[in-house]
């Protein structure tokens, strides 16, 4: 494998855009970051540039589209090594109406051959890893023996790494966000999964939030993927070099208030291309989580950050209100 996905982080719409991603390497530097679901159409039919930028801090880093057209996702492999990623994803796990009605997504599970053919397809495209991301299973169609034909019919195109979603996804009936918390969590299946196909790269996703967890998952499968707790705890990354890469930890990943302050140069360079400073501070929201004054900091920032002409002075009065309350404790 030419990247380690010892450790990454999911793909989350509307979640892990390019700003979230740049201050997640500040806590991590190894760990292998995805992108947000890219449609082939966004990519073929609107404005590549939107969707594919990104900072070469980033790496390594992860491309994930979302289509069932063979010759698009093609095109949309190429544009991904094009701009230089070290992987592209193809998207099995969405549970969404809205990318089910365009066959994209958790659906194509019952379709193992066009998903093959769709794989085969990056293949032939491209020179970068070609990567799936999958459900244990759909609806009725939610047996082991049909998630291990599934695996069997896309592996036999030559795809290595599998990042299993350990739920079943309920098309019918259920909301995304009830998809990531209802359907119960089966990583026995996953572990299986491994067991049967021990030549494939697995990785486990779906429910995970400690670093203890994400141990005990390595000692069954070959990489883990955290979704949500990244995003809404990112202080959960800041081990992440040290337990799993044998690396230090990037230089203020210890230093919370230092390590918002390092962002400074590049929320400057982002607003004055047209960011607004929301854009980029929402995605930290959760970094003083469990501390005293954290939702003090979360007030400041979530009202101030969107105001026209908003820079980093509010981040220095979020992060004095902060102060000031840990003072006084």
């Amino acid at each position: 494998m030419s990247i380690n996905r010892r450790f990454t982080t999911a793909p989350m719409m509307e979640w892990s855009d390019r700003h979230c991603r740049y201050f997640w390497r500040q806590l991590t530097r190894h760990a292998v970051l995805y992108t947000e679901m890219v449609t082939t159409g966004a990519l073929i039919h609107g404005q590549p540039e939107r969707h594919l930028t990104y900072n070469d801090l980033e790496h390594p880093i992860a491309l994930q589209l979302g289509g069932s057209d063979p010759a698009a996702l093609a095109q949309c492999a190429r544009l991904a090594q094009e701009w230089g990623y070290d992987e592209v994803n193809l998207n099995v796990g969405c549970p969404s109406d809205r990318v089910q009605n365009n066959m994209i997504g958790a659906c194509l599970m019952a379709h193992p051959q066009l998903v093959a053919d769709c794989i085969k397809a990056m293949q032939d495209a491209c020179e970068i890893d070609v990567t799936i991301k999958h459900r244990i299973g759909i609806d009725d169609q939610d047996s082991y023996e049909q998630l291990a034909a599934f695996v069997e019919t896309v592996a036999a195109t030559g795809c290595k790494t599998f990042i299993i979603h350990a739920r079943k996804a309920i098309l019918q009936g259920l909301s995304p966000k009830e998809n990531r918390e209802i359907p119960p969590l089966h990583y026995d299946v996953v572990y299986r999964i491994k067991q049967d196909f021990p030549d494939l790269e697995i990785l486990v996703n779906g429910g995970i939030k400690t670093q203890d967890e994400v141990a005990g998952h390595l000692k069954q499968v070959d990489g883990v993927m955290l979704g949500r707790e990244a995003y809404h705890n990112p202080s959960v990354l800041a081990d992440v070099d040290g337990l799993w890469y044998g690396a230090a930890s990037p230089e203020f990943a210890s230093d919370k208030t230092a390590l918002i302050r390092s962002l400074y140069p590049y929320i400057e360079q982002q607003l004055s291309q047209g960011a607004t400073l929301h854009h980029i501070t929402r995605h930290i929201l959760g970094l003083f989580n469990g501390q005293p004054g954290a939702r003090l900091f979360r007030r400041v920032l979530s009202e101030k950050a969107p105001r026209k002409g908003s820079g980093v002075e509010v981040l220095e009065e979020a992060l004095a209100t902060l102060a000031n309350v840990q003072l006084d404790d």
